[in-house]
């Protein structure tokens, strides 16, 4: 462990003085320097991880080399997601947001190709290494609300993972689907109800929003289906429609961070 620490503080200082250019097994990786807030301790750690950019996001691999454990940069983002990242000569605030589903695995199947010793680290070990994008959002109030949406969707994934977990009795279960789909109403109502002060705040931005209440809909669709199912008595099938729609979410989170994180960086502060 002190070897480790060691090896990255010479890392580190190397970044630092040289604009972002490590030499040694490093040399000419993408590389960036994560600063995290310890989960345990409060304190500030960083740590240097390799990245692929996608478009104005960063995606950090949590490879850990292959170790069966997650590094402690990613624990501590799970726990704080306001992180700090510095790539080449720049340094400035961000937000990190773990990838789900179908995205995680497309892009952790990219930089596996474009860097085979990737592929190598997801064979040695039976976790599955997270992929976590890192969105730029230099406003004060924008990275406030990319924070706060953030730690909702958490949370909506925790009580999903909740309401389907196999060891309650099925009435049980069904009865936290019905929490669960109140919860997203809410929180959907919620949103549909700020997103015209956010078109109007930020130019460019309604069709996004378009987009998201369309999918809003679609969401409470499925959500009266549940609802009708567990009315009717069927609680395995209430069960299993909302099962299904953790997929439904997963793309719908993965797109509300990728397109509205980067514009949130514009948010003015008496928003």
């Amino acid at each position: 462990m002190a070897d480790a620490a060691e090896f990255n503080r010479g890392v580190i200082a190397e970044f630092r003085a040289n604009g972002g250019r490590v030499g040694g097994m490093f040399a000419g990786a993408d590389l960036l320097l994560l600063t995290t807030t310890g989960a345990r301790t409060g304190r500030t750690v960083t740590s240097p991880v390799g990245y692929l950019a996608d478009g104005p996001r960063l995606l950090a691999f949590a490879s850990n080399a292959g170790g069966d454990t997650h590094p402690g940069w990613y624990h501590n983002l799970l726990a704080q997601p306001e992180v700090t990242v510095e790539v080449g000569t720049e340094r400035y605030p961000a937000v990190a947001v773990p990838l789900r589903g179908a995205e995680r695995d497309r892009w952790y199947a990219a930089q596996g190709e474009r860097i085979p010793a990737y592929a190598e680290y997801q064979r040695r070990t039976a976790r599955r290494i997270p992929v976590v994008a890192l969105y730029r959002v230099d406003s004060e109030r924008g990275r406030a609300v990319a924070l706060h949406l953030v730690r909702v969707h958490a949370a909506l994934r925790a009580q999903l993972a909740a309401a389907v977990d196999g060891g309650a009795p099925v009435d049980e279960l069904a009865a936290h689907c019905l929490s669960f789909c109140g919860a997203l109403g809410e929180h959907h109502g919620a949103e549909d109800a700020t997103f015209p002060r956010l078109a109007a705040a930020i130019d460019g931005l309604a069709p996004v929003l378009d987009t998201l209440r369309a999918e809003h809909r679609e969401v409470a669709a499925a959500l009266a289906d549940v609802r009708k199912l567990a009315a009717g008595g069927d609680a395995a099938a209430a069960l299993a429609r909302t099962a299904g729609l953790g997929v439904e979410l997963d793309e719908h989170f993965g797109r509300e961070e990728r397109e509205l994180f980067p514009r949130l960086t514009s948010l003015p502060a008496n928003w």
